[in-house]
């Protein structure tokens, strides 16, 4: 299971994430361009030494991820996601996939993902957290599949 997110504008999620990587074993994709330096010590700060506990690959942008990533199942998480993330069958090789902080991903991309599924929350809200959002993905697809660390 690999987590990718695309074009990450907040170093502190993006540390979250690693963290959660690292605490449930499961790689991390970073898409470029990223909106701060990849040596902020908020990065550090935030995934503390379980950096060193993570698979992290960077890519120069969305093409390149996606031929990285070969056959594996692009799973975007998005609040315009038409079925929830809860009624999805997860396998084991997906790549959950989350956008940017502050527009999602471009329509192009949602477009080329293999599915798009929505976290349910309250009517009166817009979106969660990014690193809230990964780890409530994490956590399910880990449980569907089996795989949970542990």
């Amino acid at each position: 299971m690999r987590i990718a997110l695309y074009e990450p504008e907040i170093a502190g999620n993006v540390g979250a994430v690693l963290r959660l990587g690292a605490c449930l074993g499961a790689a991390v994709d970073l898409i470029e361009p990223m909106g701060f330096a990849w040596d902020d010590r908020r990065v550090r700060r935030t995934a503390m030494d379980y950096i060193d506990h993570v698979e992290i690959a960077r890519h120069a942008g969305f093409d390149a991820f996606k031929a990285s990533i070969g056959s594996r199942r692009l799973v975007l998480f998005t609040t315009k996601g038409s079925g929830s993330a809860y009624d999805f069958v997860f396998q084991p090789g997906d790549v959950l996939f989350f956008g940017k902080e502050s527009a999602g991903v471009p329509a192009t991309i949602a477009q080329a993902c293999d599915a798009r599924v929505r976290i349910p929350m309250r009517p009166q809200v817009r979106s969660m957290n990014l690193a809230t959002s990964a780890a409530l993905a994490l956590g399910e697809a880990l449980r569907q599949t089996a795989t949970l660390p542990g």
